[in-house]
């Protein structure tokens, strides 16, 4: 005889309802507020990268202030169409931010792009410019006096913008070592014009000043590209971290669609900790986009990851409302039990709790007949976050009771339930006789005050 009989309760339906109903992946709320608080969180970054982009400036126009004349035109140009590149993908990477766009690394990809052919083209206009430079080289051949005057010119023009690279542009993240080079040509040609090569110095200052001219142009706009997608980076985890913050508690739904009054979701508690994880993660990743060190490539992968994370948010958000949901259905069918066996046997609920007192565990119900027979139900989480629930009656009865009028009893539970709009499975025995520990829920009220027990967290339900 077996007085342990298992019904599983696909609740499959359920859950899609249930899910249609509380719209629990959709994690966007309030977007206009949303979009403020995004703001107010990334008011900082922005107020950083101006000081840094100003300061920049400042040392950009002192540096080139020591240029010659012939020089410090092309080079205050250049700086011109570098800072209106910035201000204008800045602005268009800041409006597809406003926008809410998930997938910012299309924006990203179409920024590097733009990013390579306006490189191509500030090239194609400094060589037009340096052409008008350099083509006095000629007229320089055979004069001494003045190819010696020249050279100094150019060298004293390749030192003042050697040092303005080496101490104001991050030429080490970008161009490690070109720099050196450069400076070694400096050197050559500072030795030819020691020893009166004036022609072969003056060719080499002239080319090692074009070179460290361009290589200011290629660490300008390799910057550019890593503060553009830093700024993606930031933004976008940011807008995930103030969802995380905005779904913290949230209203659970009824029938109506209307909230609950009094009645709230508190996603951290119910995904057992998973949110404040999340947080964390996001929390790690946005260090790592604030970061200066992160390269261009790194950003754009955090971006990609911020995709995922407000996904993941969307996925864990539906799990701790459905097990929410499902732990308030566990007391429903206990309930239900108990009617069917309060009309068909006389039993009457004599106590009811969560184990460990914790709503998101399974919920066991006593009912006890007038003869002193029990009845324990158990209704336990299906595993592996599957849809339904696992339900156990034991019997503890006193008198002598056929197998068959076990069966029948429960036979008739699982009827009860089919009833009520709750699908089962066929009634299953399981081996063995019923715990003796399990009408005694007091063991579960007893477990929160035991030392060195664990206390389950609180929460809403």
């Amino acid at each position: 005889m077996s007085g342990k009989k298992r019904i599983l309760v696909d609740e499959t339906e359920w859950y899609r309802a249930q899910r249609a109903a509380q719209n629990l992946r959709q994690v966007r709320r309030d977007v206009p507020r949303l979009l403020d608080e995004v703001r107010r969180r990334t008011e900082a970054d922005q107020a950083r990268t101006r000081a840094e982009l100003e300061e920049r400036a400042r040392r950009t126009e002192q540096a080139l202030s020591g240029l010659s004349a012939q020089t410090r035109r092309l080079e205050q140009d250049t700086g011109r169409r570098l800072r209106e590149q910035s201000e204008r993908l800045h602005k268009d990477l800041r409006d597809t931010t406003d926008r809410l766009e998930r997938d910012t690394r299309t924006a990203l990809d179409e920024h590097r792009a733009a990013l390579e052919r306006e490189l191509a083209a500030e090239r194609d206009q400094r060589h037009r410019d340096i052409a008008g430079l350099t083509g006095r080289l000629d007229e320089l051949a055979g004069n001494r006096e003045r190819a010696a005057t020249a050279t100094q010119g150019w060298l004293a023009d390749g030192v003042t913008m050697s040092e303005f690279i080496a101490t104001t542009l991050p030429h080490e993240r970008h161009a490690p070592g070109r720099l050196d080079r450069l400076r070694l040509d400096l050197d050559t040609a500072r030795r030819n014009s020691d020893i009166g090569h004036y022609e072969a110095a003056l060719s080499l200052a002239q080319r090692a000043y074009l070179d460290l001219s361009e290589l200011r142009l290629d660490i300008e706009h390799r910057e550019l590209e890593r503060r553009l997608a830093a700024t993606a980076a930031t933004d976008a985890l940011v807008l995930v971290e103030t969802l995380i913050t905005e779904n913290e508690i949230r209203p659970v739904m009824g029938p109506d669609g209307q909230p609950l009054p009094g009645v709230e979701l508190d996603v951290d508690h119910w995904s057992e900790g998973e949110l404040k994880e999340l947080r964390e993660q996001v929390a790690e990743r946005l260090s790592r986009a604030r970061d200066d060190a992160t390269t261009a490539a790194a950003q754009r992968e955090l971006t990609a990851e911020a995709a995922d994370l407000e996904q993941r948010l969307g996925e864990l958000v539906d799990r701790a409302g459905m097990r929410q949901l499902a732990s308030q259905l566990r007391v429903n069918l206990a309930d239900s039990v108990a009617e069917t066996l309060s009309r068909i046997g006389a039993y009457e609920l004599a106590d009811g709790e969560y184990q460990d007192e914790d709503e998101r565990r399974s919920y066991h119900a006593v009912l006890q007949h007038a003869n002193g027979n029990k009845i324990v139900v158990q209704v336990l989480p299906a595993p592996d976050e599957e849809t339904g629930q696992v339900m156990r009656v034991l019997s503890y009865d006193y008198d002598t009771v056929a197998e068959r009028e076990i069966r029948d009893r429960a036979e008739a539970v699982r009827q009860a339930l089919q009833e009520d709009g709750h699908p089962t499975g066929p009634l299953e025995s399981e081996l063995g006789v019923p715990e003796p520990e399990a009408p005694d829920l007091n063991r579960f009220r007893r477990h929160r005050a035991q030392p060195g027990s664990r206390t389950a967290p609180g929460g809403s339900s």
